[in-house]
């Protein structure tokens, strides 16, 4: 059993937003759950129209609430909430107008700006009436390849005003990577960085555009914001004008905000995840579902009040950018950085929560180890005094890490480890103020979410290594993929393991604390650093080289982390040497992104294959790591899974 490591004082307990939730379900639905997480839980998996309902009301969503909680299926992704409501995503992020900070942004060479709630509130105004000027109206898509800088909140927001449709992509996607993405959704309006800047380079971004409208013709307008603190960089003339973002928000109008209704279940953000084949998948997201799930985590588990500083080390092209958008929802600050998190200094994020008295901070698993091993103490150099949470999120958080937390960082802090994805733009399972927290352990599943671990045959298992999944349907599921004919994908990434079970592609066991360990995808997925990425961005680049007769992708697990491994079969008369390694490794973060790019290159003989002619990355991977390899008698070649065994290279 792991050890217990924090608890709440008695003394604090009663001032949590959990504690008040306890009590207000007891007061309206007369549920006596004597403040125990486990029972809260209990009754919001088996009465989820009545738990969803009381998180509409206790976090005061603005809208009409409809009169059918949830319209029932026998297909669980077509289960839908609330589907005669009425909301606007903005109007309940909008939650106020005054001169207090609303964002605060700051880069990594220390430029800082402060967005007001009442700039906030006029820039969105601005921009919300640009566009729909222009002719955005619901349904719309609305594209962003643009830094994590305020600008970006400010057009998401806007976006949603209109009851248009936000996506958005990391400039450290290389164009290929962005255009394979909004190719597939057709938006109007492209907003564009001019430039980012990471460790100490600057990247231009808007010499990429005339390419990107080459291959999205949808694109109607653009709109090019300037790096904050910098000038904004000309590009190459394009056929269609180009916009000043400045100029457009220091239009002399008095235009008020109109915000544009939409049903619960109506979309209003596209995501991606990738997979093995083909383009990203497109996961279209709901507007109640997202804010709902948004409202719970962040009030009810993570303790997120009115006036809080909520921090998350973040790109625009990461859910957890979504997440820490909507902790405007509960009256918090949001707290962005834009750049290399640990530029001229280790601890430069601890800097900035300091400085900012942030009170929630959000990082991942993979920095925290970097920090622990670059012996940074940062209680020792900042004030912490304010901060009441640190989330972890990504790669699964070590024990060690944990260690690290409360021994370098801060002894009374509730430490709350996190894990969800893309594909629910949320948590299945992540910490609240009612249990203590152990060490290497995430505290419980999410209220509200009918968390459990399977094994190969669909039993439920515990203190046993398995499959995550989710039995009930929740309103933060996706609504559909887009372009998704008879949701073939959606079956396929979701159900085709457990019939109507959602598999999510985590190994997980629950310990005999209720707790949660992640151990990284049971699929073919690749996670470094914890951004879900899939193999077929590397395979198109790869595929391009002459030198290279064919390749397989494997997620290595690798000090407490997951690096890239790209196996590759050359073909005749050629060998692997620095200079190939060297071309391959720039297309790949050219084209696709940094993250893309494969820690190892390794030559090897042959690739195993499944007798229909399908790559075995998974049977790669545990041949590698001493897994149990299933299903070899499916394998035309077999014994080329010896090969993998003694490579020197995979210890180093």
């Amino acid at each position: 059993m792991n050890t217990y490591t924090w608890k709440l004082s008695k003394e604090k307990l009663n001032n949590t937003n959990l504690y008040l939730y306890s009590n207000f379900i007891k007061q309206v639905f007369k549920i006596d759950t004597q403040n125990d997480f486990n029972k809260i839980w209990k009754w919001s998996v088996e009465n989820p129209q009545n738990f969803w309902k009381s998180i509409w009301d206790f976090t005061k969503v603005k809208g009409k609430l409809g009169n059918i909680l949830l319209q029932e299926s026998d297909i669980f992704f077509k289960n839908r909430f609330f589907p005669d409501s009425k909301l606007n995503y903005a109007e309940n992020l909008l939650v106020k107008n005054n001169e207090k900070p609303a964002i605060i942004f700051k880069s990594e060479n220390g430029y800082k700006t402060i967005l007001s709630w009442k700039e906030l509130n006029l820039n969105v105004a601005q921009i919300s009436n640009w566009m729909k000027s222009n002719g955005i109206k619901k349904g719309d898509r609305v594209a962003a390849y643009l830094p994590n800088i305020p600008e970006a909140v400010v057009a998401y927001i806007s976006t949603s005003v209109l009851g248009a449709i936000w996506s958005s992509c990391s400039p450290d996607f290389g164009t290929a990577g962005v255009t394979d993405r909004f190719s597939q959704i057709s938006p109007k309006i492209l907003f564009i960085g001019d430039k980012y800047f990471y460790n100490g380079k600057k990247i231009n971004i808007v010499e990429r555009l005339p390419e990107i409208l080459n291959k999205i013709p949808s694109i109607e307008k653009v709109v090019v914001v300037a790096y904050p603190g910098t000038k904004i960089k000309e590009n190459k003339t394009t056929e269609i004008k180009k916009y000043n973002w400045k100029e457009l928000i220091d239009k002399k109008n008095k235009n008020k905000i109109k915000y544009v209704l939409s049903g619960f279940n109506d979309p209003m953000a596209i995501l991606y995840s990738s997979g093995t084949t083909g383009k990203p998948k497109c996961i279209c997201h709901g507007t109640g579902g997202v804010l709902l799930q948004h409202n719970k985590e962040l009030q009810i588990h993570s303790d997120v009040k009115d006036n809080d500083r909520v921090f998350y080390f973040t790109t625009c092209g990461w859910m957890m950018w979504n997440w820490l958008v909507g902790a405007l929802s509960s009256g918090a600050t949001i707290l962005l950085f834009d750049g290399f998190p640990m530029y001229k200094k280790d601890d430069l994020l601890f800097e900035f929560a300091s400085e900012e008295k942030a009170t929630l901070f959000g990082i991942s698993a993979k920095y925290i180890d970097a920090l622990n091993n670059n012996g940074v103490i940062p209680k020792n150099n900042h004030d912490l005094s304010e901060l009441k949470t640190i989330c972890s999120t990504g790669s699964p958080l070590s024990k060690e890490g944990f260690q690290y937390i409360y021994d370098k960082i801060k002894k009374d802090v509730h430490l709350s480890s996190i894990s969800g994805g893309t594909d629910i733009v949320s948590c299945f399972v992540l910490g609240n103020l009612f249990q203590p927290v152990y060490e290497g352990e995430i505290q419980n599943r999410g209220l509200g979410m009918d968390v459990d671990i399977f094994d190969d045959k669909g039993f439920s298992i515990q203190n046993t290594k398995g499959e995550l999944v989710c039995k009930k349907p929740f309103p933060s599921m996706p609504l559909k993929f887009w372009n998704d004919e008879g949701d073939k994908k959606y079956k396929t990434a979701y159900f085709e393991k457990y019939k109507n079970i959602w598999h999510h592609g985590d190994f997980a066991k629950i310990t005999n604390n209720g707790g949660f360990i992640i151990y990284g995808r049971s699929d073919t997925t690749l996670n470094p650093g914890g951004v879900r990425l899939g193999t077929a961005e590397i395979y198109n680049e790869v595929e391009k080289f002459e030198e290279i007769k064919e390749s397989i992708v494997i997620g290595q697990s690798w000090k407490n982390d997951i690096r890239i491994i790209l196996f590759v079969v050359l073909n005749k008369d050629y060998n692997l040497n620095d200079e190939i390694k060297d071309k391959i490794k720039k297309a790949i973060r050219t084209n696709a992104s940094p993250r893309h790019v494969p820690s190892k290159i390794i030559s090897i003989l042959e690739i195993p294959k499944t007798k229909n002619g399908k790559l075995v990355e998974l049977a790669v991977k545990q041949s590698i790591e001493g897994g149990t390899i299933k299903n070899l008698e499916a394998l035309a070649n077999p014994d080329s899974l010896k090969q993998f065994k003694n490579i020197k290279e995979l210890y180093e």
